[in-house]
């Protein structure tokens, strides 16, 4: 994905302003929320496409757009002439979205990040379980305080708990599951869904 395919899926037009990249965000977070949308495989992977999007887009979008002028105007003409003062706006996650703050990272893991989220993305779609746990968990190494890297890592571990029921191998797909939750215990829509795998495990033996 590169930088227009990023404008794209915040749906703005390339060279939005860093207002509108963030009122953007902040209404599609809302709406695929994987608590807003429990189960739903879908939704998870476009919140985390969305996500990936607006911390790019934050990386790359001109700076001078977070620095606003302050002026006062009746003190216009109050002499003395005043340099004009200006204020900085940090850039942060919105906070009403429910989302954990971002660990400040380089440029070199930001694209380390984002390249291996497409391939995750890629060997998951062709159910390439086992390579996508090791690249996921190579990941989770070199970020280990990176939340997002952690809720990829547990979704790995889940898809393929899950497949792993449907080859019959039982104690290994709970050993799986159980590591989903280990790794991302706060994640709701995770836990639901291994709930449902546990079912379905518990039925066959």
């Amino acid at each position: 994905m590169n930088l227009a395919d990023c404008y794209r899926v915040l749906g703005l037009r390339s060279g939005a302003s860093f207002a509108e990249i963030k009122a953007s965000y902040r209404r599609l977070a809302r709406q695929y929320h994987p608590d807003a949308n429990p189960g739903d495989r879908q939704t998870q992977d476009k919140f985390i496409e969305l996500t990936e999007a607006y911390k790019f887009l934050l990386g790359v979008v001109d700076k001078s757009e977070t620095v606003e002028k302050v002026s006062n105007p009746e003190q216009t003409a109050a002499p003395p002439p005043q340099p004009s003062v200006t204020k900085v706006t940090r850039k942060e996650t919105p906070k009403d979205t429910p989302i954990q703050k971002l660990p400040d990272l380089s440029i070199t893991e930001q694209q380390l990040k984002w390249s291996s989220y497409q391939q995750l993305q890629q060997l998951l779609k062709n159910r390439r379980f086992p390579r996508a746990i090791a690249l996921i968990e190579g990941l989770a190494q070199r970020l280990p305080e990176d939340p997002e890297v952690c809720q990829w890592q547990a979704i790995a571990y889940q898809r393929w708990g899950r497949q792993l029921i449907a080859e019959k191998q039982l104690e290994k797909a709970r050993i799986y599951l159980k590591k989903a939750l280990k790794t991302d215990p706060h994640n709701r829509s995770l836990w639901a869904e291994v709930e449902r795998d546990f079912r379905r495990l518990e039925q066959i033996f």
